[in-house]
């Protein structure tokens, strides 16, 4: 059989020659993957995700520590600003609901995983798409007297992110205090050229998770990354939702821009959220909380919050907590749905606890309807999607793909008075790695004003049918391949 392969024979024969070289190997080979599994259990994430990670790392002697080195998951220790809060003026958001709050289950155990106590807002306005979005952003940064606060984690400098980089630009001139958070890799596209102008008026640019491959002895971050999009004006208006700053999302500029939403928000809830960026400020500079002039960031006359009509509650996960805020929300409100679940999500990649629900809610009865893109930016994760498909249509969920512009909207509506919408897809990067901004809304109202968006967006879908065709090498295996790797999406 050597005969037949003439290259191995000669790379075999070169290991008899040295002694002691093949055992040597296969010893060496043994400790890294005794040294490999130990590393990767140690991590006690999912059953699932632990094999998956042993069994690809395994196939790869060396190599794959190196991997796993780069891309495993880790853990962010930064649990001292947040028992700092108390010396940045936000003591009231204690673990203990406040009595005047109705406290349901899903509330308190938004403050139990987030730390952040319900909120209200005194308005808050859904914007579809990008060119509403920016408009009503630049409008807003244009009356700003005090400070601008930016988090996102693609800011690209094309019109989009130049329109944007302007209007700060302008403030800055003005007095006002502008400080921008950008991901290292999301917004890796920026030089120092674009944000000059914004430096010379005096504004204020930090990176979330800079890389530091060449760092010794220091794990690169690429992995954990803040996918949040936030804007914090004055202390009393704020934008947040799933649209980042960029062309592909303007569909003035572009015929195929994103399907995307994000909200504006107003009253007391801003505090909250004022919190967050204040936090994520903090950890990726460094800066003490007395350099933030806290004082300023949370003005007297804010409306408290018996003052909003509206329940809001923030909800932040990320890979400095195990307790999957985002995820363990969204779950426990199809757990406690009665009539109906709707999921709209770009990336879906369901763990077992989601899927379990999801399917339970619709063999209950319920109106389970998900909607994804028929094509994600992703080929790998619409993959993944799609091995999915076939459990939820046999268990009643109605499922739709959106197309032909990729849909990038992350929402939720469970009943008629509880929605989520914001940053994290439904999939375990947003669950477990991504640092992920979302806002829970119990107000029948808002609800139904979103209802009546995604409405649409469903009408505009195809619906995928149970007895559809597919064929096994285009397909069924392609998918079976992604599902395979799903834990490690």
């Amino acid at each position: 059989m050597l005969a037949t392969y003439p290259a191995l024979a000669d790379w075999l024969h070169w290991l008899d020659a040295i002694p002691h070289l093949r055992p040597m190997m296969i010893a060496a080979y043994v400790v890294y993957l005794l040294w490999l599994i130990g590393w990767i259990m140690l991590q006690k994430r999912e059953p699932v995700a632990t094999l998956s990670w042993i069994l690809s790392l395994a196939a790869l002697p060396y190599i794959g520590l190196l991997i796993y080195y780069v891309l495993g998951p880790q853990k962010v220790k930064r649990q001292r600003l947040r028992r700092g809060r108390a010396r940045s003026g936000m003591e009231h958001y204690s673990s203990v609901c406040p009595p005047d709050a109705d406290c349901t289950e899903l509330v308190k155990i938004a403050q139990s995983t987030t730390g952040l106590a319900p909120s209200s807002a005194t308005e808050v306005e859904w914007l579809v798409d990008g060119a509403a979005t920016y408009a009503a952003l630049i409008a807003a940064i244009g009356q700003a007297r005090d400070h601008v606060h930016l988090e996102y984690y693609i800011f690209n400098p094309d019109h989009a992110g130049s329109s944007l980089r302007d209007a700060l630009v302008e403030r800055a001139r003005n007095g006002v205090r502008v400080r921008l958070l950008l991901d290292a890799v999301g917004s890796s596209t920026i030089r120092k050229s674009f944000l000059a102008p914004l430096l010379d008026a005096g504004g204020e640019v930090a990176w979330f998770h800079p890389r530091q491959l060449l760092k010794p002895f220091k794990r690169p971050w690429l992995n954990m990354r803040t996918h949040r999009k936030l804007v914090v004006i004055d202390g009393r208006t704020a934008f947040t939702g799933g649209i980042n700053i960029t062309d592909e999302e303007d569909e003035t500029q572009r015929p195929d821009a994103y399907r995307d939403l994000h909200m504006r928000l107003e009253g007391h809830v801003v505090r909250s959220l004022q919190l967050v960026f204040a936090e994520d400020w903090m950890y990726a500079t460094g800066q003490p909380p007395q350099q933030l002039e806290m004082a300023h960031l949370w003005p007297n006359d804010v409306p408290q919050r018996k003052d909003g009509s509206i329940d809001t509650q923030v909800l932040v996960s990320g890979p400095d907590s195990a307790w999957e805020a985002i995820h363990r929300l969204q779950v426990a409100a199809i757990h406690e749905a009665k009539e109906r679940v709707w999921l709209v999500t770009p990336y879906f990649v369901p763990g077992e606890a989601a899927r379990m629900a999801l399917t339970s809610a619709a063999l209950g009865g319920l109106d389970v309807r998900l909607l994804v893109p028929k094509m994600s930016d992703s080929w790998f994760v619409t993959q993944a999607a799609r091995s999915y498909f076939d459990e939820l249509l046999q268990a009643g969920v109605k499922i739709y793909e959106y197309g032909p512009r990729m849909l990038h909207t992350k929402a939720f509506i469970a009943d008629d008075d509880v929605c989520i919408v914001g940053s994290a897809n439904f999939d375990h990067r947003s669950f477990r790695l991504n640092f992920e901004l979302s806002m829970m809304i119990t107000d029948a109202g808002t609800v139904a004003k979103l209802e009546a968006i995604l409405a649409a967006e469903f009408a505009a879908a195809a619906q995928v049918q149970n007895e559809r065709k597919r064929s096994l090498w285009l397909h069924r295996v392609p998918e079976a391949f992604a599902r395979l790797a799903s834990p490690l999406l």
